[in-house]
């Protein structure tokens, strides 16, 4: 990314207060919302346990020994739990208003209601214009929300509807940045989650050219991952247990194949490569390994600039403590010395040569992560259609 956040950590934890009596849950995923991303390890302070264990001196956790190779982000919070594993920034999302809207009591509500009663949304005749206005000003709103309470970035989910609509994509984008200027949050405090789709990525190449940074999801395969790096694009998202889930029960994707002769898991196997490309050529794009599903994974992948973990290996790491004579050593697994060493062709992509590169894993997988994100947005439309106009407003 070429913009950063500096804001404290403590600016975050300040607000626990108010969150731990509303005792609100959110779940990434495919849960209720995306909540954590930490995407500066230069700005933002890494994730440590809490300084009352271990108390020995030379004795140190997993979680302190993995936290020095990579940011270690936690997957679940619970905001009443969360000075554990402090939230520092956040993704909004149709999930996150589903969820919101499921919650009357949580503080995030009357940005939602207050989105609902918005005047100028609420002149339109178009029902689907405005439905659609009134989902943007909910996301822009909860974002906004949001902003206030973590230190990092806060990542708005673009409608999934749009993923091959290049233009499409920009206009929400812009539309939506438009909205975040009204309440005053500037762009260098969010990011914009785009599908990575050919059409997607091209209009991340075009909002990276303005200076708007984008956050790239669905990503399984290394044609997704190095035409997006291409782009510019300031974060890419590799769902690592996902591909080695439909390596369980599928066969026929030769990137997979590939990686599976060679003794290798394939999901760690696209990170590990996609990590070594981006750093083998210069390209800024930020590296965040998902779906990550125990310390093994997470072992294999120190390093990579980000790992997003769930809440039960967070506490295992945590709880595990470390001996400076331990035999178990913990290796940095991916380095920009290491990527030097591997060759790669830069190929120039376009449409054809990427769709000829995108094997049935990545075709399967990012046609059911944009099923469930329409879903999920058309549940929002529904309810908001029901609920509108909100009462006591």
């Amino acid at each position: 990314m070429s913009v950063y956040l500096q804001s404290p950590l403590s600016s975050a934890l300040s607000s626990s207060s108010s969150l731990q009596r509303r005792g609100v849950r959110f779940t990434t995923g495919s849960g209720v919302s995306n909540l954590l991303f930490k995407f500066q390890r230069s700005s933002l302070p890494q994730i440590r346990a809490s300084t009352g264990s271990p108390s020995s001196i030379g004795l140190r956790t997993e979680l302190d020994a993995v936290s020095s190779f990579s940011e270690i982000v936690p997957d679940t919070v619970i905001f009443d739990d969360f000075e554990k594993f402090p939230p520092t920034a956040a993704t909004v999302s149709s999930a996150l208003l589903l969820g919101i809207c499921s919650l009357p009591d949580t503080i995030f509500r009357n940005a939602v209601d207050m989105s609902l009663a918005d005047s100028g949304c609420s002149e339109l005749d178009n029902p689907e214009l405005r439905l659609s206005c009134f989902v943007n000003k909910a996301l822009v709103n909860v974002g906004g929300d949001l902003v206030k309470l973590v230190p990092g970035r806060v990542s708005t989910e673009v409608d999934a509807r749009l993923a091959y609509d290049t233009h499409g994509i920009i206009r929400k984008v812009h539309d939506l940045l438009t909205l975040y200027y009204e309440i005053d949050v500037p762009a260098e405090r969010l990011l914009f989650k785009i599908p990575s789709t050919w059409q997607g990525i091209e209009a991340s190449r075009l909002l990276e050219s303005e200076g708007i940074q984008t956050h790239m999801t669905f990503v399984y395969s290394f044609a997704q991952a190095a035409a997006a790096a291409q782009a510019g694009a300031s974060v890419i998202q590799i769902f690592v247990g996902r591909v080695r889930d439909w390596a369980r029960n599928h066969s026929g994707d030769p990137e997979v194949e590939a990686a599976l002769q060679r003794g290798e898991d394939p999901g760690l196997a696209l990170a590990t490569k996609a990590y070594n490309y981006i750093h083998k050529h210069g390209h800024k794009s930020k590296l965040m390994a998902a779906a990550v599903r125990n310390k093994q994974d997470l072992f294999s992948l120190l390093g990579i600039d980000y790992i997003i973990a769930p809440l039960k290996v967070l506490q295992s790491l945590k709880e595990s403590i470390t001996a400076p004579d331990e035999k178990y050593s913990f290796l940095r697994r991916l380095s920009p010395e290491s990527a030097a060493n591997y060759n790669f062709n830069e190929e120039e992509w376009d449409q054809l040569s990427f769709a000829s590169a995108m094997g049935p894993a990545s075709v399967a997988l990012l046609t059911a992560g944009l099923d469930g994100y329409v879903h999920q947005a058309r549940q929002v439309e529904e309810l908001f259609e029901k609920i509108w106009p909100p009462p006591n407003v």
